[in-house]
């Protein structure tokens, strides 16, 4: 519709500035054509103009409709970062070698109370230590005694999910562990109440050249932290096998003191800690500070770090020792 228009323009505009002078043969009569068409041009002008007008004004509502649809581009790119994880409750972990206290350590490990500590990179996000005792009787036989406590933390990371999920992954996968030795017989799996969230006992027996070994194996889930230990014991030189029964309290009770370290050194003790129970995690206060180095993807490591330190004073028993919980 402005086409038209802007030739009339054109035609009208010599006739205007040169006023006698017209344009081709029939340049006298012009000037009656051009005003009349200037008449008519004008009402088609408006008519053009009011065409526009309207379809400016559909278009002004069509992008104000637009506007909001636009405005909210932003907050569907928001939902599309990634999403954000609950903290871990805990922050770090005790020393290992001191999680026990010495009056437990000297039921469990009457000749060994002083432990060695397992190498750790980061003792923040993992640890273990084992004692190991021989109480040698001569002619009469040894007993020999063993334990281990491995601990492993796992921070909260948005790839991988909350800590105290992942450690429940791991849990379960210690538990596994324990239930699949190679030559264990009688074996036994039962929770564990009262200890931590989520606690399990694996016990059997493995036969070896220089005894009968009881294994205990307590497994324990507090928050992000995972805390596994290790116990067994054997007669040895004709000593009497130990009873099992009576190495399984004496399991069940370091796993509930080391889990009640793990609260106490993040300072989520309590009445509660003293049972073993962690606090809620609403409730605990995590530190500030974070581990360094995450221990996610270290799964296998820290499983191996946690099981492959093991009393050498007594080689023949150590290295039996070391088949029965490392197998």
């Amino acid at each position: 519709m402005h086409r038209p228009a802007q030739r009339d323009r054109r035609e009208q505009l010599p006739a205007d500035g040169a006023g006698h002078e017209g344009h081709g043969p029939r340049g006298g009569r012009r000037p009656g054509r051009l005003l009349w068409g200037a008449a008519a041009v004008v009402p088609a002008m408006l008519i053009a103009a009011g065409c526009s007008s309207g379809s400016s004004d559909d278009g002004g509502g069509d992008a104000a409709a637009k506007k909001p649809a636009s405005s909210a581009a932003p907050s569907d790119s928001a939902s599309s970062s990634p999403d954000t994880v609950r903290e871990a409750a805990y922050a770090k972990l005790p020393d290992a070698c001191a999680v026990l206290s010495k009056k437990t350590l000297e039921d469990l490990v009457p000749k060994g109370v002083k432990g060695k500590a397992g190498s750790s990179d980061d003792t923040d996000a993992r640890g273990n230590c084992s004692w190991d005792s021989l109480d040698n009787n001569g002619v009469k036989g040894s007993q020999f005694r063993w334990l281990n406590v491995a601990m492993l933390r796992f921070d909260s990371d948005a790839s991988r999910g909350e800590g105290d999920k992942r450690a429940g992954e791991y849990f379960t996968k210690q538990v596994a562990d324990a239930q699949a030795v190679d030559g264990a017989k009688q074996t036994k799996t039962q929770p564990v109440p009262g200890t931590g969230d989520e606690a399990t006992l694996v016990r059997y027996d493995l036969k070896k050249k220089e005894g009968a070994f009881k294994q205990q194996t307590v497994v324990t889930r507090v928050e992000n932290v995972v805390v596994t230990l290790d116990y067994n014991g054997a007669g040895l030189a004709g000593d009497k096998t130990p009873d099992a029964d009576d190495l399984v309290k004496l399991a069940e009770k370091a796993a509930k003191e080391a889990v009640a370290s793990v609260t106490s050194a993040n300072k989520g003790g309590g009445a509660g800690s003293d049972a073993g129970v962690s606090p809620d995690a609403s409730k605990s206060t995590s530190e500030s500070k974070s581990s360094s180095k995450d221990p996610g993807g270290k799964d296998s490591k820290d499983a191996k770090d946690a099981k492959d330190s093991d009393g050498k004073s007594s080689p023949s028993a150590g290295a039996s020792l070391k088949s029965a919980a490392d197998s």
